[in-house]
């Protein structure tokens, strides 16, 4: 596909160059800054002034005044024309002879400096000699197979090397060391400075005019076979692939990014960047084809015209118009070395963001996406295409000149409602990943809002995530939009984000009364609970705490009992707590047993206040039920657990309650309280005849205590069993038991002076057993005890005659171990070291556990 990259204008027309002179023909151009100078075939150089005028459509147009014309004095050409702008020289070549003369006037220079003997020249434009005041020229030499290298200054030359080629070389190019030389089979690199040639590609200069242009830094074009234009570099290599010019290409030239070559009947364009070719010109009789610092010239025998490139950003620009986005990019990127940089970042940004918008018309949403965040768009310009998305009190307008063609979503989707779909689910994925990142820097609001209406409008799950975590949507916009699409939690979500926790709540309850309709939780009540659980507003929970009881006095009080512990400690009271629950029994119960079992407050009224609930519930189950259900041993399990485990009730008070309610398990447990355990035990055995609640009764008043303490209370029960009873063979049983099972609980001879004369050896055999060992036990015990002590006196006694039997001397110079004073009497303590310590400072170190010990003994 053919794009407009050059336009032909005409520089020199063939009246102002040569009048009516027929037979002169134009041989050769060269062009430095406005002076272009033309040399033609009888031998004369015509020298023209160019004025460029830039006209509004980007391109130009050249006005060409004829400043002079000198003739050389030869009847030969004029070969080729070389500026040396620095030393104010044109170098001449006519009749293989390259003459310096003056930029200006056109004479010669007055030393006659000239190389002889010249068939072609090449200035080396890389050169290495660092003078700058000197050109170096490196010229095919008449000699067979010879290059010669040149010095030219001022007003004279100086050859600086002389080289042979393996062939006769045809053409040449020159950089720095470097000569890319076509020679009759082929073309080579020579280095002239160490002598190493490097053969590139073969071709047959006799069917073909060799090419040999210097297109850059250590990098050249030449015209190879198969009419291609390959790129080579001064190691050998080609790092660009090449273009696809016709078999007869007669001359080339270099405007980056393009390569254009000649050929008889047309000037041909490709882009060095992919190669494609991009413009065909006609252009006939033409013979010379040169780019001179970005101007390229074509001239034929009898007129010279300039191709005058388009500006690359209306290239750009063209290309994206006609939605060829891809050699867009690739122009784009390859102008980076035709443009200053921060105008090319700018230009690069813009031409990336245009781009992206081609592909999202196409619904390309991956390469967009890609774009946009290359490209570092406003988001608010993707935004802006959706209606109502942006807030309403935004005020971004969309950029100047305009990135894309359209007006909104509707006019770009002509209202394909599928595809509006699919626009929208790409801003959703592209807003959620860009949120978090620098491209919604100074935009979270827009962004967050947008993305807000999007889930809300498209019943999407994300909805909630995005108002649960730190967000900037706006309130007044977000909610009106909220309450459009009837999402009524995220509405209540949105307002606890901005600190209305009181709206928020309000609109939940409105949803769980039925007032509003919203589906979106399930267990929205559940969520109320548990958001007035951990809000810190106490007006509002007690506001609501009627609310959630009357629904559910299970869930409801979860308000008060789930509430972080230093929340419950230091803002709510829990006999206000009390007041408020007096009207929901069941909640009231839940309430206490927090208080009393999770929280382990020892307040009495507390305590006392949750036993008479139990109570009261358990006699009134017994009063309604003929025997004991479920809930009834489930409710006295919790009061018989709370008479145990309490202290802090009023047991006298509870006592007066219980006496006959028909409970003589609780009755029991009460006497124990008060440490009347005859009463109780003869409750547990002579009333309820549960033997195993009387030893456990044993065991859970004994707990802490001391043996002898125990031994008390399973000895009253022993004597309870083997008191005069009607059931005394049962009560036999559960004594013989007793003993057998917790034989060491007992003072076996006390035992046996109580137990009957009739109880057979074998019927106590476990007990007799038991105690046998345990008494056996205790005597080895003190036995072992008793001999550990004589040997420690034993060894004390050895160190006190070790003691006595060595003298100590006392003076006043004898100072104290621990605090360094002299003794002052006679009394002094001596440590296992020999150290000597006062009296009272080995009493300090004893009573100070921080101190060193002298010793184990002292």
């Amino acid at each position: 596909m053919s794009t407009k990259a050059f336009t032909l204008v005409s520089a020199v027309e063939r009246e102002l160059l040569m009048g009516d002179k027929e037979r002169v023909n134009i041989e050769c151009v060269e062009c430095c800054g406005k002076n272009l100078y033309v040399g033609t075939n009888d031998g004369s150089i015509h020298h023209f002034l160019l004025e460029e005028q830039t006209l509004p459509a980007g391109t130009a147009t050249f006005t060409a005044t004829k400043q002079l014309h000198r003739h050389l004095g030869f009847k030969k050409p004029v070969n080729e024309l070389r500026a040396a702008s620095a030393l104010h020289r044109l170098l001449v070549l006519c009749d293989c002879s390259i003459t310096l003369v003056n930029m200006r006037s056109l004479e010669p220079v007055p030393s006659g400096a000239r190389i002889k003997g010249a068939v072609a020249l090449a200035l080396n434009e890389n050169p290495v000699s660092g003078d700058p005041f000197c050109v170096e020229v490196c010229i095919i030499s008449v000699k067979r197979r010879t290059i010669q290298v040149f010095m030219v200054y001022e007003d004279r030359v100086q050859i600086v090397r002389e080289v042979s080629t393996p062939e006769q070389p045809l053409a040449v190019a020159v950089d720095g060391h470097f000569l890319c030389l076509a020679l009759t089979t082929q073309y080579i690199i020579l280095n002239y400075n160490t002598g190493v040639a490097q053969d590139l590609f073969p071709y047959c200069s006799e069917e073909k005019r060799p090419i040999v242009k210097r297109i850059g830094r250590q990098e050249f074009l030449l015209a190879g076979p198969g009419g291609l234009g390959m790129f080579a570099t001064v190691a050998g290599i080609s790092q660009r692939a090449p273009v696809h010019w016709s078999e007869n290409v007669i001359g080339a030239a270099i405007c980056f990014p393009y390569v254009l070559a000649l050929d008889d009947e047309f000037i041909t364009v490709h882009s060095m960047l992919d190669q494609q070719q991009k413009q065909t010109l006609p252009f006939r009789e033409g013979h010379i084809l040169q780019d001179f610092e970005g101007r390229v010239i074509v001239a034929t025998s009898k007129g010279v015209y300039i191709l005058v490139p388009l500006p690359l950003e209306k290239q750009i620009q063209d290309l994206l118009s006609s939605r060829r986005v891809e050699e867009a990019l690739v122009l784009a990127k390859g102008a980076r070395r035709n443009i200053p940089k921060e105008k090319f970042q700018v230009m690069y940004r813009r031409v990336l963001q245009q781009a992206g918008f081609i592909h999202f018309a196409q619904l390309q949403f991956l390469e967009a996406k890609e774009l946009f965040r290359s490209g570092q768009l406003d988001v608010r310009e993707l935004i802006s295409l959706y209606p109502f998305l942006l807030p309403t009190s935004s005020s971004f307008t969309r950029s100047h000149p305009p990135l894309h063609e359209y007006a909104d979503l509707n006019q770009l989707t002509q209202g394909d409602q599928e595809k509006v779909a699919k626009c929208k689910r790409f801003l959703m994925s592209y807003l959620n990943e860009v949120r978090s990142t620098e491209v919604a820097n100074g935009y979270k609001e827009e962004v967050d809002t947008a993305l807000l209406k999007l889930y809300a409008e498209a019943d999407h799950d994300s909805l909630l995530d995005l108002l649960v975590t730190e967000n900037a949507c706006l309130l007044t916009d977000s909610a009106a939009w909220l309450e459009k699409h009837k999402k009524y939690f995220a509405l209540g979500l949105l307002y606890h984000y901005n600190d209305q926790d009181a709206a928020a709540v309000q609109l939940w309850v409105n949803i769980v009364n039925g007032d509003l309709h919203d589906a979106t939780r399930a267990d929205l009540y559940e969520y109320v609970v548990d958001f007035l659980t951990y809000s810190s507003d106490q007006a509002l929970v007690w506001k609501y705490a009627d609310w959630a009881l009357q629904r559910s006095e299970e869930l409801g009080v979860q308000v008060f009992t789930k509430r972080p512990v230093e929340e419950q400690q230091n803002s709510f009271n829990p006999d206000d707590i009390l007041t408020c629950l007096k009207r929901y029994p069941s909640a009231l119960v839940r309430y206490l047993e927090h208080l009393v079992m999770d929280r382990k407050l020892q307040r009495e009224e507390y305590h006392t206040h949750l036993a008479v609930l139990y109570l009261d519930e358990v006699l009134q189950q017994r009063s309604g039920a003929s025997g004991k259900g479920a809930d009834v041993t489930e409710t006295q399990a919790k009061l018989r657990r709370l008479l145990q485990e309490s202290d802090s009730y009023r047991v006298h008070f509870l006592m007066e309650k219980v006496q006959g309610a028909g409970l003589p398990m609780e009755r029991a447990i009460l006497h124990g309280k008060l440490e009347e355990h005859e009463e109780a035990l003869h409750t547990l055995v002579r009333e309820l005849r549960d033997f195993p609640a009387a030893e456990d009764y044993c065991l859970w008043r004994s707990e802490g205590r001391d043996p002898a303490y125990r031994q008390r209370l399973f000895h009253t029960l022993l004597a309870l069993y083997l008191g005069p009873s009607p059931s005394a063979p049962e009560l036999a049983m559960a004594a013989v038991d007793l003993l057998n099972r917790h034989a060491a609980e007992f003072d076996a001879a006390q035992v046996l002076q109580l137990l009957p004369g009739t109880w057979s050896v074998q019927l106590l055999c476990p007990f007799l057993t038991g105690a046998v060992r345990d008494s056996v036990h205790s005597r080895r015990t003190a036995q072992v005890a008793l001999g550990l002590a004589k040997s420690e006196n034993l060894i004390y006694q050895h160190d006190r005659m070790k003691l006595k039997g060595s003298s100590i001397r006392l003076s006043d110079k004898k100072l104290c171990q621990k605090c360094h004073s002299p003794f002052c009497e006679p009394a002094f303590v001596r440590c296992p070291n020999g150290g000597l310590v006062h009296t009272h400072c080995a009493a300090g170190r004893r009573s100070d556990p921080g101190s060193p010990s002298p010793g184990a003994r002292t």
